[in-house]
């Protein structure tokens, strides 16, 4: 699946979870720490969403969030 929107309306997405979810994007990214490990992104999206019912969009721009930062810890 993949991120299907812009990275300006992702990083629009991402400064409103903790808003709309009442969770700082740190506490989702140890939710999916911790959760189970799915592999391939859409399995992710629809962890989230089930389990925390979580809006779609908003499960696509933590997982695809969480993924940037583990990229980026992996090339620094």
């Amino acid at each position: 699946m993949g991120l299907n929107h812009s990275e300006e309306t992702h990083q629009r997405l991402v400064e409103k979870v903790p808003q709309c979810t009442g969770r700082e994007m740190t506490e989702w990214f140890k939710l999916m720490n911790d959760g189970p490990s799915f592999l391939r992104f859409d399995d992710r999206v629809r962890w989230l969403s089930s389990e925390y019912a979580l809006a779609h969009g908003h499960a696509t721009a933590i997982v695809h969030e969480y993924d940037l930062v583990k990229a980026h810890r992996r090339m620094g």
